[in-house]
């Protein structure tokens, strides 16, 4: 049986929240390729060091709104925390550089592609570095990830090395967070923190050279560049407030709305080509991702089925050793009342003795020794000759 699920209005009023906030997250990240192209004549590199350094003013005016520094002083505290950190920055570098690149050359499809690919290539990283064990249904979906692999490069005449840099460059990011262990603003602060001075030093260097576009291409164009830390830092904002109030299965089909979108750009949008070999690769993911997602599913509900199991095996086995539902209350002194729904109660003293209050009103003292005896308070007391 499942679990019983909350169905009060403030339950389900968090619950429509969070699916906004999934929504906005991941509907942001499927529309940012028609945001790129907006901050032409700048190149690639200068973006992605615009990106850099406006997302790390973002996240810090937000982290000052919040108050939340208690973190840094124990990531700059723990080397091997900061050197996973130092390892997703460059992971995600190379992650926003190459899809940057992408989009504003023409490439919206095959971006979209890595975005698809990215859980099996997730799923091929545990396997290969955490040695997980993968069920049946798993071991179908990445073998028929690999063969799309297979089917689009020789479509293309070589592989989609664009689809694959992106799928295992943020594979790898995902991979570094999760050892990392850190909230989404703060773990975007830690890395921006690390690629700012780079960035800046880059965005300097194109100055000298005459070559940066920020100051030469009027307000507007410098405006765009800086929006680049808010369109960096508010899907990632929205996705932590929905993290926290939709069941992550539902979160995990969500993912999904990114590339849908980007693909549905590209397509219709970007007027990029589609040629039947590329259809039949993409389908062969999509085939894929729905066996993932079924699998997901139908192993979610066996483990909730499980712990219901479980919860019902505890709850049996406390009525088994008390049958009648009685409640036990030791005091300090060492002594014991136990109380039945009947109304009687029953209390041991650390000697031994037990004295039974029935609700009539009879009292029984049973006393180690082998006779114990009856007093009953409607009864004349009787004396000895």
């Amino acid at each position: 049986m499942a679990a019983p699920q909350d169905t009060t209005p403030a339950a389900e009023g968090t619950s429509r929240a969070g699916l906004s906030y999934g929504f906005g997250a991941y509907g942001i990240w499927g529309l940012v390729p028609l945001f790129w192209p907006l901050l032409k004549p700048a190149g690639a590199g200068e973006i992605l060091a615009h990106r850099m350094v406006w997302s790390l003013g973002v996240v810090a005016i937000l982290l000052l709104c919040i108050r939340r520094w208690a973190w840094a002083g124990e990531l700059l505290r723990d080397p091997r925390r900061l050197g996973l950190v130092a390892v997703a920055a460059a992971v995600i570098t190379v992650n926003w550089g190459f899809y940057i690149w992408a989009v504003n050359a023409g490439h919206v499809v095959e971006a979209s592609l890595g975005y698809f690919i990215n859980p099996l290539v997730s799923i091929a990283l545990g396997v290969l570095l955490l040695g997980e064990r993968l069920r049946p249904a798993q071991w179908v979906a990445v073998a028929t990830g690999v063969a799309s692999v297979l089917v689009l490069a020789i479509g293309y005449g070589k592989p989609p090395w664009i689809s694959l840099v992106l799928a295992f460059s943020f594979g790898a990011y995902g991979l570094a967070k999760k050892k990392v262990n850190l909230g989404g603003i703060e773990s975007l602060a830690a890395e921006t923190a690390l690629q700012f001075l780079p960035a800046l030093g880059f965005l300097i260097w194109l100055g000298a050279r005459g070559e940066a576009t920020f100051t030469g291409e009027g307000a507007g164009h410098a405006a765009l560049l800086a929006s680049t830390g808010i369109v960096t830092a508010v899907p990632l904002v929205f996705f932590g407030a929905a993290a926290i109030r939709v069941p992550l299965s539902t979160l995990g089909l969500l993912q999904y709305l990114a590339p849908v979108f980007q693909f549905g750009l590209g397509i219709f949008y970007f007027h990029e080509e589609m040629p039947a070999a590329r259809w039949a690769g993409f389908g062969l993911v999509w085939i894929a991702l729905v066996l993932l997602t079924w699998d997901a599913l139908r192993t979610a509900r066996a483990n909730r089925r499980t712990a219901e199991r479980l919860r019902t095996a505890v709850r049996e086995a406390k009525a088994a050793r008390d049958p009648a539902g009685a409640e036990t209350v030791r005091d300090p002194a060492g002594a014991e009342t136990a109380r039945n729904p009947a109304g009687a109660e029953t209390a041991r003293n650390p000697a031994g003795a037990e004295t039974v209050r029935e609700a009539a009103g009879t009292e029984t003292v049973r006393d180690p020794a082998p006779e114990a005896p009856v007093r009953d308070r409607a009864a004349r007391p009787v004396r000895e000759a």
